[in-house]
């Protein structure tokens, strides 16, 4: 599979997760904390705004995965969002007292956030090997 190929499909599927859990958690958050066992915040607006930026996020890759060469500066604001996510939740993971419900999410995007780098990788040498 040449890199454009992996990387469209990497950015369809990104933008499929995070779109579908932003919509879960607009959608149907107190049926999600409650399936976890974990109390939700005290007003639903703590919930909605995350879950409204994964969605705009979810647009985003879904840019990137229709034109990745030419949409190639927009990789590291994906990296950033799994870097900012996962370094939360792998802090309180380890420091105590984090849900359950929040691990699975960290592990998927540590995996993200390393194939957006790789991808971003990829899109740069194909970048450099056109000029030259």
């Amino acid at each position: 599979m040449n890199s454009i190929k992996w990387i469209t499909l990497l950015f369809y599927v990104a933008a499929a997760y995070d779109g579908i859990l932003g919509a879960a958690f607009i959608f149907l958050p107190f049926s999600i904390f409650s399936w976890f066992n974990v109390t939700p915040p005290n007003h639903p607006g703590y919930i909605h705004f995350p879950a409204a930026l994964l969605i705009v996020f979810a647009v985003m890759f879904i840019n990137i995965a229709r034109a990745p060469t030419r949409n190639r500066n927009l990789i590291p604001y994906g990296i950033l969002l799994k870097a900012s996510y996962c370094s939360v939740v792998i802090w309180h993971w380890f420091s105590g007292g984090l849900p359950d419900m929040w691990k699975p999410f960290a592990v998927f995007d540590v995996i993200f956030g390393l194939l957006f780098l790789l991808a971003y990788s990829a899109l740069g040498n194909k970048q450099s090997s056109s000029l030259g």
